[in-house]
């Protein structure tokens, strides 16, 4: 993970999915780079870098979609497929190389196995959803003394990428269909998650009076709010609440905006015209609109298949050809609009499920062993990090330098690192709370 960047790993031949001795030599990304993140900043929210290890940062992408599957998808019947007596034969196993894949599951993602790197290492900290969602978002311990005002991964990527785009008119975070665990902490406000739910035009981006009359009334709170602006008295919140109001007005009565939230009948049908599909069109088109987005949340619930995980027409049978659909046809639409090399693909739950034979419920339960899907951004695809015992149940092979599970906190630096970012800055606020990037980094624990 973090510790191969800055090496060139194209000097070694690729082979398709391979196992073994040769993934500890395999790195995600096809290009390496040395670049130093900026840091910006905030107007009325000083913070002071405090430190900088100036970690490698690869700088491969320019954009995040992070993909949060809420309720933990069963990685042994998807990503680190395992087969058994417990397997439906309509998953139709299929060997894509030394892969085994789940073709009658996820057809569409199969013919996209090209660009997707695959992390089967991966362990999460705990099997509790609430506290692991949270952990997976703001890329450390919740139940730590300063997680209350910790900022969502999208939060940092805000304040530090937000500012270098050319026409900032949206948020430079931005989360679909669900409101995200965590927001943007002691960070300044605009780096908070805009909220959006995936499938009709943008709401309340006109006035029932209409524009002149609303621009009229917009210059009236401009002229009243003046001079509490101007006094010093009311500390950073009267210019912060302005910007925001700003910020907000470049939303109304917007063509731009409003096309990059529209979405068409015809392109709903070609991603599932699902939930999950219609906020992954939603992506494609605000990456396309380039209108200031950075960082993209998507969140699809209902993963938590405790009883009937098999059943058909739901549990896994309904939701994995929905994340199969859309993402794959994400994949396909960014590659043919030249982002998809710009663009870091990130989709994981918070943790993994139960191994082998199906409990009682005919479900699985929660497990912490789990599997992370990467592509675009610079990832070298038909990539497999890592692998696991005969069921699933435990890391076999880490596959990475370190030679141990991977966490949550490397797939956070992996992020940062993608985008330019230095993961290993320590930044101290006004009131003197220190913030790791990523938490142990300094002291050498990650």
């Amino acid at each position: 993970m973090r510790d191969r960047f800055g090496i060139d790993w194209n000097q070694y031949p690729r082979k398709p999915f391979g196992t073994g001795e040769e993934l500890g030599r395999r790195m995600f990304f096809r290009h390496v780079a040395s670049a130093t993140a900026g840091y910006f900043l905030l107007p009325g929210r000083p913070m002071e870098t405090v430190a900088r290890a100036a970690a490698p940062a690869i700088g491969t992408a320019k954009n995040c979609i992070f993909v949060l599957l809420s309720g933990a998808m069963s990685h042994v019947d998807t990503w680190d497929l395992k087969e058994g007596a417990w397997l439906p034969a309509r998953f139709n196993p299929t060997s894509y190389g030394d892969l085994r894949w789940p073709q009658g599951l996820m057809p569409r993602l199969a013919e996209q196995l090209d660009s997707l790197a695959i992390v089967r290492s991966m362990y999460a900290w705990a099997g509790v959803h609430d506290l692991m969602r949270r952990w997976v978002q703001i890329g450390r311990n919740p139940a730590s003394p300063s997680s209350n005002v910790s900022p969502h991964i999208g939060s940092v990527v805000s304040m530090e990428l937000g500012a270098q785009s050319s026409d900032p008119t949206l948020p430079a975070f931005v989360a679909l269909n669900a409101n995200p665990d965590a927001g943007s902490g002691f960070l300044a406000p605009e780096n908070a998650p805009f909220v959006v739910t995936a499938g009709g035009a943008l709401p309340n981006t006109a006035h029932p009076v209409g524009a002149a009359r609303f621009d009229q009334r917009y210059g009236l709170l401009q002229e009243l709010d003046a001079e509490t602006r101007a006094t010093a008295d009311f500390g950073p919140g009267a210019a912060e609440t302005a910007a925001w109001n700003a910020r907000a007005r470049l939303l109304m009565y917007n063509a731009g905006v409003n096309n990059a939230f529209t979405t068409q009948a015809a392109d709903r049908t070609r991603y599932g015209n699902t939930g999950f599909g219609n906020a992954c069109l939603t992506a494609r088109q605000l990456l396309k609109s380039n209108l200031g987005v950075r960082f993209i949340q998507i969140t699809f619930g209902g993963w938590d298949h405790h009883t009937n995980i098999y059943a058909n027409n739901a549990n896994l049978s309904l939701l994995a050809p929905q994340l199969d659909q859309g993402l794959a046809e994400l994949i396909a639409d960014l590659r043919a609009d030249r982002l998809f090399d710009s663009t870091l693909i990130v989709a994981q739950g918070e943790f993994g499920r139960t191994v082998g034979p199906l409990n009682s419920s005919a479900g699985r339960d929660h497990h912490q062993q789990q599997s992370v899907l990467f592509a675009g951004g610079g990832v070298r695809g038909r990539t497999v990090i890592g692998s696991t015992d005969s069921l699933g149940r435990r890391t076999a092979e880490p596959g990475w330098s370190r030679n141990r599970d991977i966490r949550n906190e490397d797939i956070e630096a992996t992020i940062y690192s993608a985008l330019g970012i230095d993961y290993a800055k320590l930044l101290r606020d006004p009131l003197g709370r220190a913030f790791e990037y990523v938490p142990g980094t300094l002291d050498g624990d990650l």
